[in-house]
């Protein structure tokens, strides 16, 4: 499974280089702030909305790298190209909403 630190997702986005970013946390986990554009799609949820996802290649965040890492392996099985963001928003500097 491919990887990308926070920061290289913060620098991508600040290049203007669009992500795909899933933020895999629970609904009260993004009240406090996500990242400008991701999707919410919680864990517990992804296998239920995945027919949503296209051929795009997708980042997937929750707040430490771990449960992303749960969603990025499932997705990568069911044939999407995924990438898991380490250390997810704890590592994360850029804005939020």
């Amino acid at each position: 499974m491919k990887t990308m630190t926070a920061k290289d997702a913060e620098q991508k986005i600040a290049a203007g280089k669009p992500l795909n970013l899933i933020d895999v946390r629970e609904v009260d986990e993004i009240k406090e702030g996500k990242i400008p554009l991701a999707i919410h799609i919680p864990l517990g949820l992804i296998e239920f909305r995945m027919h949503e996802l296209d051929n795009k290649e997708y980042v997937m965040v929750c707040r430490s790298g771990s449960r992303s890492g749960l969603a990025a392996r499932f997705l990568e099985s069911q044939g999407f190209s995924v990438i898991n963001m380490s250390g997810g928003m704890m590592n994360w500097e850029g804005p939020i909403e």
